[in-house]
């Protein structure tokens, strides 16, 4: 290692925890308990699930008023901030000038500032970008002292409202201020599984208590990066650096929903932000690629690399899987890739390269497994 992992501050509670601890995004990370990734992923989808996402960036952008904070936000992000409601979250993405995305992230309307949260491994670069482009009008603040967990699963509800009602009231991509085991949290009704579930930032030195506090809970458990990455995977969300990068634009990546009607070419505040020009041109006249949803056809996992071609001998090569395993739900291999926007059609068939040998792959819709937000 040519630098020291950082830790979270659950690093000694996984350790005593039994987990296996692994490098991640710079981090010392669990990626498994003894419960193992198959009954971790199955406790998430059945109760509920405690994940430590304390390595992702914390960020509060600040400056005279929201609506200042919001435009000078959407000269960077092609999402509609101005308009965002208050106490509601948004999913959004940095993009640079040829239209690839640079991270993806989520932000939130808190009244007098916007919270943002990044992806780990871009933390740094993202905090600069912010920096360069928004200060000194915007003030940017990462908040190394606070913690994040996420609480997944058809329980979380249930067990955070022991704490206060308020959290039955929430709905999908709602945030708000509420109290857990005595703890001030921020906490919002989103998550990365595809299950019904809560992000709390807590002040670190508040975070040990906290989560002991919900663990104490019968329904909760410990979870770790596998079986965060096989939920993901089923609930078909792309993992930066893998699905998406700064290569792909957001229409190649199948995520035009997340661009809301006032920044499209149509809408009362179009462009502004680096790379529009491309991602209309996507937009109006279609990508060559695009990401799909992929179910292989044998027992067979294709995972990240495989190159997918349109005939079992021969022809060409038209595309390549970008996040691939085994999904415990369906108790089948699922996958999802780009392939030639000539083949994205559900329910085409292709083929997968493993070890030299082609197997049938069939073009699905995305998710593998149906979210369970509370809308």
């Amino acid at each position: 290692m040519s630098e020291e992992l950082k830790r979270t501050p659950f690093y000694d509670m996984h350790v005593a925890s039994g987990a296996k601890m692994v490098p991640f995004a710079g981090y010392d990370m669990p990626v498994q308990y003894p419960l193992g990734v198959m009954k971790e992923h199955q406790h998430t989808r059945l109760k509920a699930g405690l994940f430590d996402v304390s390595h992702m960036g914390q960020v509060v952008l600040r400056g005279p008023d929201y609506t200042t904070t919001a435009v000078a936000l959407e000269t960077l992000i092609p999402q509609n901030v101005v308009d965002l409601a208050q106490d509601r979250q948004r999913y959004g993405f940095f993009t640079n000038d040829t239209g690839g995305i640079e991270d993806d992230l989520m932000f939130a309307n808190r009244g007098d500032h916007i919270f943002v949260v990044v992806n780990a491994a871009c933390k740094d670069k993202d905090i600069a970008h912010l920096r360069a482009h928004l200060e000194p009008k915007i003030t940017v603040k990462e908040l190394e002292t606070r913690a994040l967990l996420a609480l997944q699963g058809p329980q979380a509800e249930a067990v955070l409202a022991e704490y206060h009602p308020a959290f039955a009231e929430m709905r999908f991509m709602d945030v708000a201020t509420l109290p857990i085991a005595g703890i001030e949290c921020w906490v919002s009704r989103s998550g990365y599984t595809g299950e019904d579930g809560f992000e709390i930032s807590v002040p670190a030195q508040a975070a040990t208590d906290l989560a002991k506090a919900l663990l104490a809970h019968d329904d909760v458990e410990w979870i770790g990066l596998g079986a965060r990455d096989s939920l993901r995977l089923e609930a078909g969300l792309c993992l930066y650096g893998h699905d998406i990068d700064e290569s792909t634009s957001p229409v190649e990546a199948n995520l035009v929903w997340a661009i809301q009607k006032a920044r499209k070419a149509d809408g009362t505040r179009p462009g502004g932000y680096p790379g529009a020009d491309v991602i209309e041109a996507h937009l109006s006249e279609g990508p060559a690629q695009k990401r799909v949803g992929l179910l292989p056809q044998t027992r067979a996992p294709m995972r990240e690399g495989v190159a997918l071609f349109d005939q079992a001998q021969g022809g060409v090569e038209i595309g390549r899987v970008t996040s691939g395993g085994f999904g415990p739900t369906l108790n089948a291999p699922v996958a999802m890739g780009y392939v030639h926007k000539d083949y994205a059609q559900v329910d085409t068939e292709i083929f997968g390269e493993v070890r030299g040998k082609r197997h049938p792959v069939k073009v699905t819709t995305l998710p593998h497994v149906t979210a369970n937000f509370k809308r």
